[in-house]
């Protein structure tokens, strides 16, 4: 045909030895009759292999030898040394786990074959260092995208919630900040108001005060959040149901391995962008911080498509969303050093040294250009960006030891509580109506948080306004202290000062806060509309830090001649910093939320911008996480994770009991026999039967079902494709067909159908372990390496099979769980 002789012209150009090589080979078999043609065609495929041609196509023959056996008594494919890649195969099924092992075989395999080539023409030169940069280029992109977006989102999520209470006449497009600014009529005191500005009760009753007015702002309040949380969830349900919740329990099971088909796509990253925006503007007890690292890892795996390198290798891919989720944080907090080490900490699987390097600089990128967009007007990276100029003493760690210990409590008393009531959604039917349970949790939300000045604003700035240090220039309820500055006193100096009647109304409205954000947290982390939890995680541990802070302060001002505030503390002179307890409160909770160390630290570090409070933070935190693992070791990600049966081994978990490969391996006693493939003794029909009866992901090779010995280990989905291709390629593959996983094919009569070689598909070095083998060390092989399934041997013959599923359900049983409702459905 003539894809035959385009690729023996193109051997005959590039090698003229082939040429004579060649023509020997014909004139042989066909004047002389003394050479096979099939072993003329091998020497002809040694050939090719040493001169590296390359085959434009597979072809198929249907030339059938039929000289009385030997090499040529069956039918021969004329041009099998000369086979394609099969489109497909190497793929994945939704919901299925990726071999990291094969991955990372196929792309040093790739790099190695660029490598090959780049000296033969410059064409291929400039593909080699294409190649080489388009790791940087799509981090680079990823950076561009998820600095605009979460830009994009601060801004519109700030005036939608600032919609909530009035409107700019001026400019419609201002929140309220932003309508004040060019105005002279604004006083000290009231800085808020100005006559651009308009409550919902003057545009709609034409007055600013009185009962009236009040209930009528009431009333707009409720309908906004009510508004905004029911396009949000509407939204989802219709359009993206992946992009409801935090994400980051899905991140971290995608950059496992795990398969999610969409839930990193476009039509979620749309969605996503948009209720999130809608979620915060309503008003309920979540952020968006945890949701800025989904939204950032849907840039990383939409822009990876633009390149093969990435797009055609899943293992490959997962260092782009590793570098993505390092910009998604450092966006969330303004913290780029702090965003690397949390990819690393907390969602990464696979963290190679250019990984780290790459995700450095997705971060940096994403960070300049939130900078040059520079949403919140105050030229930092977040809202709540501080700095404190007063040291912190040493009998100082005493309260700050004790709020890690608050931390810790609060973190695991809500995660067991959240956990409990999303088991139970699941479990009862009210889990069946979404709108309906984000609509009552809205409303509640609403109505209950409107009294309340600290808990009607957004909690943005609610942490905002307790980690400020009061200054001159603060107008704070919490800083409304009775002064005792006297003439001699410099005006920018804030001592130590008695509480004014403002400080105590403050502190029960605190209080009052707390309680109703420990409460309504756990039944919004959950609901089936963007929800972080970085935020309320930290607004609760600010809220109750600043309360001891305070309490501090009036202690130390009443109480100075006491030891512990005598040696250190002077009178007039100011010693305590309420501000800096909110800091290390909110690192304490959000530490015993999450279980993060190192990264949590720096990023509260560079919220700050001081390295004088590392020591604080870090023993807050430390403490926080060892109060939280007394009960209990797992996250709110990890138990989010367990609670969705993902199958995710965490590495922090550790496995400590005694049994061996075999107890965990299937089959079991009571279960039918390994389902196993026999390298040469197979029909087509037969293949098919054994994929139709069973739901398995793949299956042994072994030589024979009487010696058991293993051969390789071919994927169902392979096997599936293969067949498809080859009826839809080949002629000649029937149900008869005999199936091969050998390098020749076996002897069958001359009358025979064409058989079906499916070596390519096969796994020649399949992971394997003894029987003996104890379950601590398979458990840390598939840890470490990555694999989905390893087989059980014993003397070199076969046993039985151990899945990533299998490992996870003995781990559930060795906990006294129920295995099965750990898996994921």
């Amino acid at each position: 045909g003539p894809l035959w002789a385009g690729t023996l012209t193109h051997a005959c150009v590039r090698e003229p030895f082939f040429f004579f090589m060649l023509a020997v080979a014909v004139h042989n078999h066909l004047f002389f009759k003394g050479l096979p043609l099939s072993l003329a065609l091998n020497s002809i495929k040694l050939y090719l292999s040493r001169i590296k041609i390359e085959p434009f196509k597979t072809l198929s023959s249907n030339y059938v030898m039929s000289n009385g056996g030997g090499v040529a008594s069956s039918t021969t494919h004329l041009l099998d040394f000369l086979e394609e890649p099969i489109p497909g195969v190497g793929t994945y099924d939704d919901f299925h786990t990726i071999d990291w092992v094969r991955e990372k075989c196929k792309d040093r395999e790739r790099h190695r074959k660029i490598n090959s080539k780049k000296k033969e023409s410059s064409w291929e030169f400039s593909k080699s260092v294409y190649d080489a940069w388009s790791g940087w280029l799509v981090v680079t992109l990823t950076g561009l995208a998820s600095g605009a977006l979460a830009g994009l989102i601060d801004i519109a999520a700030d005036w939608l919630n600032d919609l909530k209470e009035g409107v700019c006449l001026s400019a419609m497009w201002f929140n309220h900040e932003q309508c004040c600014w060019t105005s002279n009529e604004t006083t000290f005191a009231e800085r808020d108001k100005c006559p651009q500005w308009k409550s919902w009760a003057e545009l709609i009753l034409g007055q600013a005060e009185g009962p009236g007015s009040y209930i009528m702002n009431y009333f707009m309040y409720i309908y906004w959040a009510l508004s905004f949380a029911f396009l949000a969830v509407l939204l989802v349900k219709v359009f993206a149901p992946y992009a409801c919740g935090s994400g980051i329990p899905e991140i971290k099971t995608i950059l496992s391995g795990f398969i999610i088909r969409g839930y990193l796509g476009k039509w979620t990253l749309l969605i996503k962008t948009i209720t999130l925006v809608l979620a915060v503007a309503s008003g309920l007890s979540l952020g968006k911080e945890g949701p800025l690292v989904h939204v950032a890892c849907c840039c990383g795996n939409i822009f990876s498509y633009l390149f093969p390198k990435y797009s055609k290798n899943e293992a490959k891919k997962r260092e782009v969303l590793s570098a993505a989720s390092a910009a998604g944080v450092s966006v969330a907090f303004g913290a780029p050093i702090g965003g690397v080490l949390f990819s690393l900490e907390e969602v990464s699987y696979y963290f190679p040294l250019k990984t780290l390097w790459r995700s450095f600089f997705a971060a940096l990128v994403a960070a300049f250009v939130l900078r040059s967009i520079n949403p919140f007007g105050n030229s930092r990276l977040v809202l709540f960006y501080v700095e404190y100029h007063t040291p912190w003493y040493l009998f100082e760690l005493l309260p700050f030891i004790l709020l890690g210990v608050f931390g810790g409590l609060w973190g695991a008393f809500f995660i067991r509580a959240n956990i409990a009531w999303c088991r139970r959604r699941k479990s009862t039917r009210f889990g069946k109506y979404p709108v309906l349970e984000v609509i009552l949790v809205t409303a509640i939300t609403a109505v209950v948080a409107f009294p309340n000045p600290y808990t009607r604003q957004n909690t943005s700035m609610l942490i905002k306004e307790l980690f400020t240090d009061c200054g001159p220039l603060e107008s704070s309820q919490l800083c409304q202290y009775r002064s005792q500055m006297n003439g001699s006193k410099a005006f920018n100096e804030t001592p130590n000062r008695p509480s004014a009647p403002g400080v105590y109304a403050a502190m029960w409205q605190l209080c009052l806060a707390l309680i109703f954000k420990v409460v309504i947290t756990i039944f919004t982390f959950g609901l089936k509309v963007p929800s972080g939890l970085f935020i309320p995680s930290m607004a609760i541990g600010a809220i109750a830090g600043r309360i001891v802070g305070i309490a501090m302060e009036q202690l130390a001002y009443y109480h100075h001649d006491w030891f512990i505030f005598k040696e250190w503390c002077e009178v007039g002179a100011d010693c305590i910093t309420p501000g800096l307890y909110a800091m290390v409160g909110a690192a304490a909770c959000l530490g015993g939320v999450t279980r993060m160390t190192v990264s949590l630290v720096v990023i509260v570090f560079e919220l700050t911008g001081g390295l004088e409070y590392i020591v604080p933070l870090m023993a807050a935190v430390m403490t926080s996480k060892w109060v939280g693992d007394a009960f209990g070791r797992a996250g709110i990600y990890e138990s989010h994770i367990r609670l969705n049966g993902y199958p995710f081994l965490d590495a922090k978990e550790e496995f400590t009991h005694t049994t061996l490969a075999r107890e965990v391996m299937r089959p079991r006693r009571s279960d039918p026999p390994l389902a196993v493939l026999t390298q040469d003794d197979l029909s087509v029909e037969e293949l098919q039967a054994v994929i139709s009866e069973t739901s398995y992901n793949g299956f042994p090779v072994i030589v024979s079902k009487e010696s058991q010995r293993l051969v390789g280990f071919a994927l169902r989905r392979d096997i599936t494709i293969a067949i498809e291709n080859a009826r839809r390629k080949q002629e000649g593959i029937v149900l008869a067909s005999r199936v091969y996983f050998t390098q020749h094919a076996p002897t069958l009569p001359a009358d025979s159908p064409r058989p079906l070689k499916l070596r390519s598909i096969l796994d020649m070095s399949p992971f394997t372990v003894t029987d003996h083998t104890p379950m601590e060390i398979v458990v840390d092989i598939f840890r470490k390496l990555g694999l989905r399934q390893c087989l059980v041997t014993h003397n070199g013959r076969l046993l039985g099979i151990i899945t990533k599923k299998d490992i996870l359900r003995h781990m559930a049983q060795m906990a006294n769980q129920d295995p099965d409702t750990i898996m994921f459905n």
